[in-house]
């Protein structure tokens, strides 16, 4: 069994939920009188989820971890085409949510609740995405892969940088990233308000 491939899927899971909880407190909130740093917080966190749970996090779930599984244990082999499904529009969503934000942003409050709603839609598929992983692919991943299996899994998975993710190291090209959602996030992601 692998301790990092586990490990790093369970933490970045748990980085994306913490995101995806700041993201909503903040528009449940609103600009109020700081718009600046409402909006550049919700932009970050944002760029976040493309940059890191869509470029790194699931093409390595894609290319590594689901193939195995969907070939060894054939039950799993409709929640993984699923899960394929949902990694290939991934980009576009989070992309089309960047836009509705940039919209509420310039047009004003008559675009708020597009965004809002969108938000929300997002947040909840995100959510079931991730359990669908945590309680239908990781145990069969348990039950059906090889240490060879985990062990090449092992090499990719803790080559990731997420900026966020507990105990990473992240590149310090992320370092402003990194600073401003610590900085700008609600608590329990951030510092911010």
């Amino acid at each position: 069994m692998s301790s990092i491939t586990l490990k790093v899927i369970r933490e970045e899971h748990g980085t994306l939920a913490a995101i995806l909880r700041s993201l909503r407190m903040l528009a449940e909130r609103g600009p109020g009188k700081e718009a600046g740093t409402f909006f550049d917080a919700m932009r970050a966190m944002l760029f976040y989820i493309d940059e890191f749970p869509e470029r790194q996090h699931h093409p390595k779930e894609t290319e590594l971890l689901f193939p195995p599984i969907a070939q060894r244990a054939p039950e799993v082999a409709e929640a993984i085409a699923r899960l394929d499904r949902e990694h290939a529009g991934g980009e576009a969503a989070v992309r089309e949510l960047g836009h509705l934000l940039l919209a509420w942003e310039l047009m004003g409050e008559s675009r708020r609740a597009t965004f809002v709603e969108a938000l929300d839609r997002y947040i909840t598929f995100y959510l079931e995405h991730m359990r669908l992983e945590e309680t239908v692919v990781l145990p069969a991943a348990l039950q059906h892969l090889t240490d060879e299996d985990w062990a090449a899994m092992d090499a990719a998975f803790a080559s990731n940088t997420d900026v966020l993710a507990q105990g990473a190291t992240p590149d310090p090209a992320y370092e402003r990233l990194f600073s401003r959602i610590v900085h700008s996030a609600p608590p329990p992601l951030g510092m911010g308000r």
